[in-house]
């Protein structure tokens, strides 16, 4: 018995080493099976449909007249500040599904399977970037309904819209490796949510740094939310790309540097 359990255990093991073109075929398959989910259970979509429409409205209209005089001057200030918030917090949905799929044992019957074990892993990340495109997407129809209209071109809108993707799903790194070390999903929400609470609320996303408070200024300067913002405001307003696109960027792969390779670690040590 003892032999046959060693026997299986190799097999695995050696059907699960994989080519490079073999795990990126599993991790797209994975992809597409966290997109099935998203179409049987539509209701996880409500984050990214539903969010940038009531923030929207209840920004512009609550803060518009108080920081911009009125609703359409406000619109090039609020409606990249929107984007960010609501899709970087989009994020966070992938540490808290991971987790679940985690708990419910998903993952130990993938260890059964002739795939790269990482795809399961990679396939939710590049899952989630459909998420964040359909974010993407609502917040600047939205904007174009209220009477937006990015004089950056559409060529910078797309790269702007681009750009918060890539951000956000160099965040998503982040959140998975919480996922991974997490007990549950609920402790997951709880810690992302304190990490990006401040991060969104204390940026220049909803009003000017310049009327905070000047001890508060400082933070929000360096906040690389505000960057991110900044740099989605230059493309789609004015076309133009600055030194917050590059710092956007550079930090986007720092994250990435970082946490993928922990991320990874820790993954095929709990999964």
């Amino acid at each position: 018995m003892e032999k046959q359990s060693s026997t299986l255990v190799s097999d695995i093991q050696l059907r699960n080493r994989t080519s490079f073109k073999q795990t990126v075929q599993n991790s797209l398959t994975m992809a597409y099976r966290g997109l099935l989910k998203i179409r049987r259970t539509p209701e996880q979509l409500f984050d990214v449909t539903f969010q940038p429409i009531i923030f929207t409205l209840m920004f512009t209209y609550i803060f518009g007249g108080a920081i911009a005089g009125n609703v359409q001057n406000y619109l090039p200030i609020i409606i990249p500040g929107i984007l960010v918030q609501t899709v970087i917090t989009t994020s966070i949905v992938t540490g808290t599904q991971l987790r679940e799929d985690m708990d419910k044992g998903v993952f130990d019957r993938f260890k059964s399977l002739p795939i790269a074990r990482i795809a399961p892993l990679a396939g939710a990340l590049l899952a989630d970037t459909f998420r964040y495109t359909i974010a993407t997407v609502l917040t600047f129809s939205m904007g174009y309904i209220l009477g937006y209209r990015p004089e950056g071109g559409l060529g910078s809108v797309v790269i702007a819209g681009l750009l918060v993707i890539a951000c956000s799903w160099a965040m998503s790194w982040i959140f998975a490796f919480f996922g991974v070390i997490a007990r549950t999903a609920s402790s997951v929400q709880g810690i992302s949510m304190l990490i990006l609470f401040p991060l969104t609320f204390l940026s220049n996303a909803f009003v000017p740094a310049d009327t905070m408070p000047n001890w508060l200024q400082w933070f929000v300067k360096m906040n690389p939310i505000s960057h991110l913002v900044t740099a989605v405001r230059e493309l789609a307003n004015s076309g133009t790309m600055g030194w917050d696109l590059v710092i956007s960027l550079g930090g986007a792969a720092i994250i990435v540097a970082i946490f993928a390779p922990i991320t990874v670690r820790a993954y095929m040590r709990h999964a």
